[in-house]
């Protein structure tokens, strides 16, 4: 069973087409699968950014509420005063309206904060909106050139497919099995050039009968790793000279 080296190593450089073409087919859709889980990840951080906004607002009118009833407590209060008919009386209203300004004092404090923060989550959640609009058009992008690149990978990929399957009718009828199997079983990695005295594949060592077959043009298997192995093109060149 003999078969030419450049005839294997027409074959393994279509293999290897072939797998560098089918894996670029498949890093398109990894890439928009990516800018996709981008693009949910900036609509999380918009929705929460938007929810911390919301949430603020009502913390805010609810201290302005309790400032406002604050105010009229104080007001009702002070209308109670000139209605005492003791000084005890007059000074615990004093007492009560004292403590009221107090505790609106403070609210007043809390309230100005609340309108700060409510504008910083505000600008938070503006910039949340901006990167999503960047992320959502850097997805359309990575959309558009994987959908204009496939179509020219899918043509190569069915021009090279054929062009392997011509070379695959030149094999040897007692080869075919064996080629098949080891194809099947590594695709792209089914064939190896040797190196030195080695494969190329795995590196182990070959015994020097396995190099004389080769030197013949006869079809040798790596014991180690399996691959199909063949001379390389400038050592199968000086050979045929």
């Amino acid at each position: 069973m003999a078969f030419s080296a450049t005839a294997l190593l027409e074959l393994h450089s279509l293999h290897q087409q072939v797998g560098d073409l089918r894996d670029r087919l498949d890093r398109g859709p990894k890439q928009v699968r990516a800018r996709q889980a981008n693009v949910t990840q900036a609509e999380e951080r918009l929705a929460k950014a938007q929810a911390d906004v919301k949430a603020a607002r009502v913390a805010s009118d609810q201290k302005a509420l309790q400032l406002k009833t604050g105010e009229s407590k104080i007001v009702d209060l002070r209308g109670k005063l000139n209605a005492c008919s003791t000084n005890r009386e007059y000074q615990a209203l004093k007492d009560q309206i004292a403590a009221a300004e107090m505790a609106n004092s403070v609210l007043s404090d809390e309230v100005l904060e609340s309108m700060d923060k409510i504008d910083q989550l505000r600008a938070a959640a503006a910039e949340a909106e901006g990167q999503l609009g960047k992320t959502r058009e850097d997805m359309q992008k990575v959309q558009q050139s994987v959908k204009a690149a496939e179509e020219n990978l899918l043509s190569e990929l069915r021009r090279v497919e054929a062009n392997l399957k011509v070379a695959e009718e030149n094999l040897p009828d007692d080869f075919r099995d064996g080629y098949n199997r080891v194809v099947r079983s590594k695709g792209r990695d089914s064939m190896a050039p040797i190196e030195g005295e080695s494969c190329g594949g795995c590196f182990q060592s070959l015994t020097p009968n396995m190099i004389n077959d080769l030197m013949l043009s006869r079809v040798v298997f790596c014991r180690t790793c399996g691959r199909l192995l063949y001379m390389p093109e400038d050592r199968a060149a000086s050979k045929e000279r």
